[in-house]
């Protein structure tokens, strides 16, 4: 995270010092750098490069549920972004933030009749279909509208990613996608219908990976398949190969630079002749933010000592659904360490960041930051134990502004 760095022994985001946030907006707060989002898209979109040059046309959707801040959605769409969603609230978002209808594309396991009738008068580019009786009924409402739907079918190729459990969505068990021996008749059936234009096939096995292997062999089920379906006379135009890539969240994490992401797709794919369709999302945010936070109390422990912070699983709840990790540092440090639990103030034991970890030495009052919370940080925040939504700073250069509150 070059963005966020030490200063004369502070921490910044770009030109700003994070004291001077946390004096202006109060904590806990997300602190977002626009120079990390804009080199992560730039990157990710640079790796892509040599899947076009073999032949294939590239459409990069940013998933918008990592971190739907319309600033950050604004930022991307001037790098060219387009967007994936997954309900029709982002959906709005994503128009809102100036993406063209024709860049979204609409994901998402229980998409309503509402959402469908939305997705299709505001022209989006793609339906990413989840069940037949879902084809047959956007077929339907686009033919009453006198419109076209244009769509790929979600194939479950049942790949294991290798990730944690509550987020791989590639295995036969998963709820998402269909399975991929049923997709062949499906897909005949659903091309067949007025009003859809079925144009190809979507995969998407999981997040935060790190191994290319699983996706690699993913990608070659779904090429047997787009060989197969082409064979008997169907046309297929357009490949999801969805997103995933992995970011940085403690030592020992060494995730996947895109561009090796990018090879191995450009390797792949070369001959496939299509469009092929990405949705990173952690990959983009992840890394750029964090969530600064005021100590409130160091309270002693039977073991180990409290760390009693502003911020709580209401505002960060990866841990507390995932045990997840996020490093913890002093915004500044005095290079003394500490065995610590940090927690938050909700009024649950769940409400706990780290158990029995060494971390910066910090006392009552001191300012620290939970590292890595781009991505599924702000957008999971709820209002439990009656608790505000956490503000949201964007930092470019050496401005910052509240982007929500």
């Amino acid at each position: 995270m070059d963005d966020f760095h030490y200063r004369d022994g502070e921490l910044w985001c770009e030109g700003v010092p994070l004291r001077r946030i946390a004096a202006d907006v109060g904590t806990p707060v997300y602190v977002y750098s626009a120079a990390a989002f804009r080199r992560h898209a730039r990157e990710f979109a640079a790796a892509l490069k040599p899947a076009g040059a073999a032949g294939n046309g590239v459409h990069v959707a940013y998933a918008i549920k990592a971190n739907p801040n319309l600033a950050v959605l604004k930022l991307l769409a001037a790098e060219g972004y387009g967007a994936d969603v997954v309900s029709g609230g982002e959906m709005a978002r994503a128009l809102a933030a100036g993406i063209p209808a024709d860049g979204i594309v609409f994901s998402g396991v229980g998409k309503t009749r509402a959402e469908l009738v939305r997705g299709l008068e505001a022209g989006i580019g793609q339906f990413n279909l989840e069940l037949e009786e879902e084809g047959v009924v956007l077929a339907a409402l686009a033919k009453e509208r006198g419109l076209t739907a244009r769509a790929v079918l979600r194939v479950n190729p049942d790949v294991d990613a290798g990730t944690h459990a509550k987020i791989s969505t590639g295995k036969s068990e998963n709820k998402f996608g269909v399975p991929i021996d049923q997709a062949p008749a499906m897909y005949a059936r659903l091309a067949a219908l007025d009003g859809l234009d079925l144009r190809g096939v979507a995969i998407h096995i999981g997040s935060q990976l790190f191994d290319l292997a699983p996706l690699e062999a993913a990608y070659r089920r779904v090429k047997a398949l787009v060989d197969q379906l082409r064979g008997v006379g169907h046309r297929v135009t357009h490949i999801d190969l969805g997103g995933g890539l992995g970011v940085r969240y403690k030592a020992g994490d060494v995730p996947t630079p895109p561009a090796d992401y990018g090879a191995m797709v450009a390797r792949v794919t070369a001959g496939w002749d299509a469009t092929l369709m990405f949705e990173p999302g952690r990959v983009i945010a992840g890394n750029a933010g964090v969530l600064l936070t005021t100590v409130v109390w160091v309270k002693p422990g039977v073991t180990n000592p409290y760390v009693i912070v502003d911020a709580a699983m209401n505002d960060l709840a990866r841990p507390a659904l995932y045990d997840a990790w996020h490093d913890f540092d002093a915004v500044a440090p005095t290079g003394a360490r500490m065995t610590a639990n940090i927690a938050g103030p909700v009024c649950e034991t769940g409400d706990t960041f780290a158990m029995g970890r060494e971390v910066d030495l910090v006392r009552g009052g001191d300012l620290a930051v939970f590292r890595t919370a781009g991505a599924y940080g702000a957008t999971m925040a709820s209002t439990y134990n009656s608790r505000a939504l956490v503000p949201e700073v964007l930092v470019d250069g050496d401005r910052f502004a509240v982007v929500a509150d």
